[in-house]
């Protein structure tokens, strides 16, 4: 694949280095042996950096990540992976074969729509002191429906013995997962699944725990 020249500046990634979407990203980039640039966007500190007038501009949703890449700024996460899928060469994130890209899609959409979005840093915020109990119940409610989806699709990663976008959804939903104190032993598919994708390069330094903005205390 010949890339044209606006595909040569390095993308900026404007992301939190606890965010499950910002690390899909980051695990995106990885794969497919892309540099790029950070921006951290502290989603606490002073109230939060996504609440900034100049940060709403890069994405009104004021959420992470907002990703600059060949002139343009797109935000949400699976478009970006899909952007990235479509401009540049290197492993693929989709199979060829339109069933199993369904599937990948499918386990894709059930943790980006169905699980992560109601662990939300805003959303968690108005539930208040109930907040550890409800990220365990629709962490809980959507593993029981991702794991027989999985015992059916899953050979060595999500689906097949190739890595895709279902894998890098996959990995920071059960990083939430331990965060909120889910019992991941319930769920032995996709316990083995995170175990072997852990092992892979592009997962390992994309992890929150080494990532420009993590703090201190957080490192490994």
């Amino acid at each position: 694949m010949h890339l044209p020249l606006f595909c040569l500046s390095k993308p900026i990634l404007h992301g939190y280095f606890r965010s499950s979407c910002s690390w899909r990203v980051r695990i995106a980039f990885a794969l497919k042996g892309i540099e790029f640039d950070q921006v951290p966007v502290n989603l606490i500190k002073d109230g939060g950096h996504q609440f900034t007038d100049h940060y709403k501009q890069l994405n009104p949703m004021q959420q992470v990540p907002a990703v600059h890449i060949d002139g343009i700024t797109l935000s949400q996460s699976l478009a970006v992976i899909q952007y990235i899928e479509e401009t540049r060469p290197g492993p693929s994130f989709l199979p060829v074969d339109p069933k199993k890209r369904a599937q990948v899609r499918m386990i894709s959409d059930i943790i980006a729509s169905g699980i992560q979005p109601l662990q939300n840093l805003c959303v968690l915020q108005r539930i208040g002191d109930q907040k550890l109990q409800w990220a365990q119940h629709f962490i809980q409610r959507g593993f029981e429906a991702l794991e027989p989806i999985l015992e059916e699709t899953a050979g060595t990663y999500c689906v097949g013995d190739e890595i895709s976008m279902a894998d890098i959804c996959l990995v920071p939903q059960v990083y939430n997962a331990e965060r909120f104190k889910v019992d991941v032993d319930q769920f032995p598919t996709i316990k083995r699944l995170n175990q072997t994708l852990m092992e892979v390069d592009a997962f390992k330094e994309s992890h929150p725990s080494c990532q420009p903005d993590t703090p201190a205390d957080l490192r490994t």
